[in-house]
């Protein structure tokens, strides 16, 4: 997992917005978001696919704690296209936030662009929302090097915000077809735990 450092831009531009914050706040802020990012680097470097898979499992257990809507958002894509998630209600998807400097975050994209291939016309929905500093600028040419075939979103501070604070990436969430998150994996996995999430989504009723 990499340290999000596009979004340390988005976090300082905010913060001019909100200068009248007191300065204990914003110190407090920062321990927590310094903990935080530890915590979850080294939970991901050390965990195995079935550990990191616990918060689907529990989920398909019946642990109502587990399962949370996911936020809905309005971002533009590469085109300049305003898309909403809601716009993709009723399917399974994958929620991606990354950016093309990230090198866990480019090895994960070839097993996106197989998922995708293989289970779009099956009700799933592939979303990377990228993070880059650069926007389209960025984007546009990595998506036509690497061939990228699912939907790519330029991705701001809020929706990071209302994703519990992205701190590092990639950090990729798994969405029911009701709207609820059913999965939240930060760093890279391997193509084989998403597409188990799939599947068991896929046959859940």
């Amino acid at each position: 997992m990499f340290e999000n450092k596009t979004l340390k831009v988005m976090v300082k531009k905010e913060q001019k917005k909100r200068a009248n914050y007191l300065p204990i706040i914003g110190f407090l802020l920062l321990i927590l978001a310094v903990g935080y990012f530890g915590y979850m680097t080294k939970k991901a470097e050390n965990s195995s696919g079935d550990e990191s898979y616990t918060a689907i499992s529990k989920a398909f257990a019946g642990v109502p704690s587990d399962i949370r809507p996911a936020p809905d958002f309005e971002l533009p894509d590469v085109n300049g296209k305003k898309v909403k998630l809601s716009d993709f209600k009723g399917k399974i998807i994958i929620l991606d936030f990354w950016a093309t400097w990230c090198p866990p975050c480019r090895a994960e994209i070839p097993g996106f662009i197989e998922l995708y291939k293989k289970y779009k016309d099956k009700g799933v929905e592939i979303i990377g929302i990228s993070l880059d500093e650069g926007g389209v600028r960025d984007v546009v040419p990595f998506m036509k090097e690497f061939g990228i075939n699912y939907h790519i979103l330029i991705g701001n501070y809020k929706v990071t915000q209302d994703y519990g604070g992205i701190r590092g990436i990639p950090t990729t969430f798994v969405i029911d077809r009701k709207g609820n998150i059913r999965a939240k994996y930060v760093g890279y996995r391997p193509k084989e735990v998403f597409e188990r999430d799939i599947i068991m989504l896929l046959n859940e009723k």
